[in-house]
């Protein structure tokens, strides 16, 4: 008896579909789409970072070798000079005198900035619903001013003769401040910046400190109050320990936007009196475009912008250990 055996097939192997139809042979897994979009969402950002940002930079930088003043714009020529516009601006007493007054300038409104922006957040999350919503309301409104408006609102609020603060002043029985000047001296003028840089700032803090409140849950307090724990205890135990990352990343925010304050610095008094309120980015644009030393304003900038990153970099590295320590 002859048994007949079946051939097996010369081609690939079928594969059986789930619903039962047949299909060819296996293909080689292609790239999908969707893990390039994360980086296609990106795309449009870096390009405008890259052109909006990064050609003014190099441009600036290409400047800073550059002796251009105002015959060199007229005539349309390049004058390279090395390294000489950093080299006489490393050796000016200036320089270094306007540095320091920067930091020092930074640190206090940052310090300010984050304890009042903190008190206040702290007050939002305990507040009832009305008066928490009149509150945001008057940060919001304070938030969304536009630099130069808030910058003159501030110069007729301590203007001389016809100031608000004057005035009040005057009237509580303060009779010698009726016709004081506030922008004829260096820590006064100060004073009106930095009041005007805290109020602006202080909402960002504030709102988005109370955002991250509502981020805590409620049962650790609860366990805490079992535990015996008061107000100053459970803010030490519970709230500060969830906060901590939002006040170093605000914190590093603070210090950049206000190292690099030109518009109310340089709006306030131009700098004055006698240059003696002038911070890194008002110097720069005062020996740049004011003195039609475009070589040397950029060599500033450049000088601006190393020394800011070298602050934030601190800053961070001092946050990195202390999250490492905790």
């Amino acid at each position: 008896m002859t048994v007949q055996t079946e051939r097996p097939p010369s081609g690939p192997p079928e594969v059986v579909k789930s619903g039962g139809g047949r299909t060819g042979a296996p293909r080689t897994p292609r790239v999908r789409i969707g893990s390039l979009g994360p980086y296609l969402l990106l795309l449009p950002a870096l390009v405008a970072t890259l052109v909006f940002l990064g050609w003014p930079l190099v441009n600036n930088g290409i400047l800073s070798f550059q002796n251009l003043n105002m015959r060199q714009v007229i005539l349309h020529l390049t004058e390279w000079n090395g390294i000489d516009n950093y080299k006489e601006v490393l050796k000016s007493e200036d320089f270094w005198r306007v540095t320091g007054r920067s930091i020092v300038f930074t640190a206090i409104n940052v310090v300010l900035i984050m304890v009042l922006g903190t008190l206040i957040g702290l007050l939002l999350a305990k507040l009832g619903t009305k008066m928490r919503r009149l509150l945001l309301f008057g940060l919001v409104l304070a938030w969304a001013m536009p630099v130069v408006a808030g910058t003159t609102v501030y110069q007729w609020l301590f203007a001389q003769r016809y100031g608000v603060v004057n005035w009040v002043l005057a009237k509580v029985g303060f009779s010698s401040m009726a016709d004081y000047d506030w922008f004829g001296g260096q820590y006064s003028t100060f004073f009106v910046i930095i009041t005007l840089i805290v109020w602006m700032s202080i909402p960002f803090v504030a709102i988005n400190l109370y955002a991250a409140t509502t981020t805590i849950p409620k049962e650790l307090y609860e366990a805490a109050s079992l535990d015996g724990a008061g107000a100053w205890k459970q803010f030490t135990s519970v709230t500060l320990p969830f906060l901590r990352p939002f006040l170093y990343a605000t914190t590093f925010l603070e210090v950049i936007w206000v190292f690099k304050a030109l518009v109310q610095v340089y709006a306030i008094n131009q700098g004055g009196p006698d240059r003696l309120t002038e911070i890194l980015p008002v110097y720069a644009y005062i020996e740049g475009s004011g003195n039609q030393h475009y070589g040397m304003g950029s060599a500033i900038a450049m000088l601006t912008i190393i020394i800011m990153l070298f602050l934030t970099a601190y800053h961070l590295r001092i946050v990195l250990k202390q999250e490492e320590d905790a």
